[in-house]
């Protein structure tokens, strides 16, 4: 782990954010000097559960892994973190510590803030409060889809429905993780993905290329598998 750059690669770090998209120059200056940024090789921990809170890790460049073990000992995938997005935001309103693992999946690049001088620019600039609690309640959302969806819904189901979220209107799935991760968000092991993406392909209703492609041949077929 190294320091990178100066303040006008904070700032650039900045203007990749949401979050951050509708402040003045002078506020991004502002929000720069709290920036303490780091780099990371592939494969490297940022942080651990139970490592101390209060800090908002933004992603510059790579890709990172956010990850929790479940009660068998199990990694759970919760999310994978493009340029732009963030984590650690929940530590930022309370004092527990972290509850889940960052890993670099690629070599990256991180600008991390401090979560007290943070939360002093949110109360001087409501407007990025309500982004962040915008972001908040998108990603309560989400967790909430998933339980119910792992809760409720047979393996098929489950990877139905995120095979037709992922693709969208592309028509076709470029997956961002590698397939264990992908099975690990999906509640499920890396063999039984491999099973069902071959009997989704034997029934036409995809056709796989290569590791990480999926495209979509019959999104009808897919909707039918997701509402059982």
């Amino acid at each position: 782990m190294q320091s990178y750059g100066h303040k006008s690669g904070h700032t650039d770090c900045i203007r990749t954010v949401p979050i951050f998209s509708h402040i003045t120059h002078d506020e991004m200056l502002e929000i720069a000097k709290i920036i303490e940024p780091r780099s990371y090789r592939k494969g490297e921990m940022i942080y651990l559960a139970g490592d101390p809170g209060g800090k908002l890790y933004v992603l510059h460049t790579g890709k990172i892994k956010i990850t929790r073990i479940n009660p068998s000992g199990k990694e759970q995938v919760i999310h994978i973190l493009g340029p732009g997005e963030f984590t650690g935001e929940l530590s930022l309103f309370s004092s527990a510590p972290l509850t889940d693992n960052a890993e670099a999946l690629e070599d990256s690049t991180m600008c991390i803030m401090d979560g007290a001088k943070l939360k002093a620019l949110m109360l001087k600039n409501p407007v990025i409060a309500l982004k962040v609690m915008e972001e908040l309640s998108q990603r309560l959302q989400k967790a909430e889809s998933l339980i119910e969806v792992i809760s409720l819904d047979s393996v098929e189901q489950r990877l139905a429905q995120a095979l037709l979220a992922l693709a969208g209107d592309k028509g076709e799935v470029i997956l961002k993780m590698t397939k264990k991760d992908f099975a690990s968000q999906l509640g499920m092991s890396r063999e039984t993905l491999s099973r069902k993406l071959a009997a989704f392909q034997e029934q036409g209703l995809i056709k796989l290329k290569g590791q990480r492609r999926i495209i979509i041949l019959d999104k009808d077929g897919l909707q039918a598998v997701r509402m059982g």
